[in-house]
Order: structure tokens, then C-alpha cells, then sequence
């Protein structure tokens, strides 16, 4: 099977190729616009992505939405998790600014929802979540965005951050495998 994935971000087509190893996707085409991600929830984003994908292109498509939680800031940032520190900031000020707001110990929640629309309108979304705590400082070199300070409740336990899992570790636990999982239960063999 052969679905667009609605976006152009490298680490999530690669995170994803790995996640649905039965189902090939395309990044979307570079003369595809996307209309801005302004819903109030994790599903409507997605469904915003995957609409204007699917509506660009004629194609079934794919598109997911994640983001970060911490307790200790109101569960914020959420669906604002890529802005959290601006408009335009980068990986690394995001984790500092949540590095800097969120105590080592507190609790955090990646969540993700991945939505498909397929050629015929109809839509379904398919959520994951994990639970976890901020480490002390950033640590390791895998993944991307938050995971050097995300401390997973389900991970091995020697306490190792998202960023210091192998892609399998991860892949077993993340939010986006969760999700991954789900839909390609929904798809089956």
C-alpha cells in the first residue's frame, strides 16, 4: 500500500517509514500548501493536514499531530508544542524554554494522533500517548524536539531519556508508535 503522508518534516517520514514497514510513504509534494495548524486539539490538526493533502492531491493520505504535556506547566505546551518558545523557534530553544519551566521529577505526556482521509472523504483518527517524567538535564543524541528530556515511565529502568533509546526502544513505547500501531491494525496484513 502506498499512502501521502501530509508533511515534509524528515524526522517524522523516517520515524514513520520504520513504524508502517507494510506501507510506503510519500512526502508531500513540494507544490502542495498546507493551511495553517490552528485547532484546538492534537485530531483537529491532524484532520487539517491529511484534508488539504488528500484535497491537493486526489491521493489517500496521512497526518499525524503530536506534542508535549507537562503537568507542571497546566499540561501545556500541547498543540502549541513546535511554537512553544515563538513562531519560528528551533528544536533547541523549545527544549530549553520546557528545561528551564518544567522541574526535573514532574511529570510529562507525549501525545500523538495520526488521521487518514481516503480517496472517498471518509476520515478515522488513531491516538497514542505515553507517560513520563523531565530529567534532570537533556540527555542523549537520538530522536528529536523534546525526547533528550523525556524520562518514559514504560522505558527500560535505568532511566534513560527518549533520546538515549535505540530506534526499537522507542519505536515500542512512543506515543507515535502507539498511534503507528493502531492504524496499522486498522489496515491489516
Amino acid at each position: 500500500m502506498r499512502l501521502l503522508l501530509a508533511t515534509r518534516n524528515a524526522h517524522k517520514l523516517r520515524e514513520l517509514e520504520r513504524l508502517l514497514e507494510t506501507v510506503a510513504l510519500d512526502p508531500l509534494p513540494e507544490g502542495v500548501e498546507m493551511p495553517p495548524e490552528n485547532g484546538d486539539t492534537y485530531a483537529e490538526n491532524a484532520l487539517i493536514k491529511a484534508r488539504a493533502a488528500a484535497s491537493a492531491t486526489g491521493r489517500a493520505a496521512i497526518a499525524d499531530d503530536s506534542g508535549i504535556e507537562a503537568e507542571a506547566l497546566g499540561w501545556a505546551p500541547g498543540v502549541r508544542t513546535a511554537r512553544f518558545a515563538g513562531e519560528h523557534a528551533s528544536d533547541g530553544e523549545n527544549l530549553a524554554k520546557l528545561a528551564a519551566e518544567a522541574p526535573a521529577g514532574t511529570r510529562l505526556r507525549y501525545v500523538c494522533v495520526i488521521a487518514h482521509v481516503g480517496t472517498d472523504g471518509a476520515e478515522r483518527m488513531f491516538y497514542g500517548a505515553v507517560e513520563g517524567t523531565v530529567a534532570d538535564a537533556p540527555r542523549g543524541e537520538g530522536g528529536f524536539g523534546y525526547d533528550p528530556l523525556f524520562v518514559p515511565d514504560d522505558g527500560p529502568a535505568d532511566g534513560r531519556t527518549m533520546a538515549e533509546l535505540s530506534d526499537a526502544e522507542k519505536d515500542a513505547i512512543s506515543h507515535r508508535g502507539r498511534a503507528a500501531r493502531a492504524f496499522a491494525d486498522w489496515l491489516g496484513p
